[in-house]
């Protein structure tokens, strides 16, 4: 494929590692963004042990520059990593930030579907993947996973009152704009459910300015492809945890999401006039 030049808003998106040397593929990373003058990935290595630094070290030297690492002094966890290395980005001056997840269980390729939306649709601010089984897709997910999935994906939809299918699904990407700083500003309160965590203080933004229309602002878009991985980060005990995150997040959220929105006067789109 060549390089891909239309339009070069900078989109930084954040790969969090923690000890992936035996499951990373530099070679995916190298090549992916070498082709993609638009992008720029930073790996954010969480403390990793078995010599992921060093791989990263050797990666990111890559001469396009397009590769970059954060590494942190020690292991603070998946969600804080994904906020330090969104922090970062925004930094930097990105146009659009996101996360994916370092085993490539979504492939690089679904990046340009994703970054797509966001570059047709003005309105757009957030865009997440989404691990639909349809014709035609091939999503490789192992059966116990996928119901444990729907019935967490239904309490997520009652917390937030939007019919979200996937929030886990490691491929996001943001449009950058004050909801989506104000979603990252602070440290989360959970360690695996932070991804509903983002979309609940992004909603909470919006809905604190009076906005009826959050439903045109965020997409969830079906992969074409994404298969489990071997050795996943999630453990058994994991899953048990995942409820009293979700129990934390439904104390945390769930009555201020439901206040009634603040009244706001109908004004030009942020950014109008540009």
């Amino acid at each position: 494929m060549g390089e891909d030049r239309s339009g070069c808003d900078p989109v930084i998106v954040v790969v969090p590692c923690f000890n992936e040397a035996r499951r990373l593929d530099p070679g995916a990373f190298r090549d992916f963004a070498a082709s993609r003058d638009w992008l720029r990935l930073v790996f954010v290595d969480d403390g990793s042990q078995d010599g992921t630094q060093g791989l990263l070290e050797d990666l990111v030297k890559e001469p396009h520059g397009r590769l970059e690492l954060l590494p942190l002094p020690h292991n603070v966890g998946k969600a804080e990593a994904v906020r330090q290395g969104i922090l970062h980005g925004l930094e930097a001056g990105a146009a659009s930030v996101g996360f994916w997840d370092a085993d490539l269980a979504t492939p690089l390729e679904e990046m340009d579907r994703l970054r797509e939306a966001l570059r047709t649709r003005p309105r757009l601010e957030v865009v997440i993947g989404s691990r639909v089984r349809l014709l035609g897709h091939r999503i490789e997910r192992h059966i116990w996973r996928h119901y444990f999935g729907r019935v967490a994906a239904t309490l997520v939809s009652r917390l937030l009152t939007l019919p979200v299918y996937d929030t886990q699904c490691g491929a996001k990407l943001f449009r950058v704009c004050p909801g989506v700083r104000d979603a990252f500003r602070t440290p989360f309160a959970t360690r695996w459910e932070f991804d509903v965590e983002v979309l609940a203080r992004w909603l909470l933004r919006h809905r604190s300015e009076g906005q009826r229309d959050v439903d045109l602002r965020i997409l969830e878009m079906p992969l074409e492809r994404w298969r489990d991985v071997a050795d996943s980060r999630m453990t058994p005990a994991d899953f048990f945890r995942s409820p009293l995150d979700l129990a934390r997040l439904w104390r945390r959220y769930a009555r201020p999401l439901r206040q009634p929105a603040r009244h706001r006067v109908a004004g030009p789109e942020p950014g109008a006039g540009r």
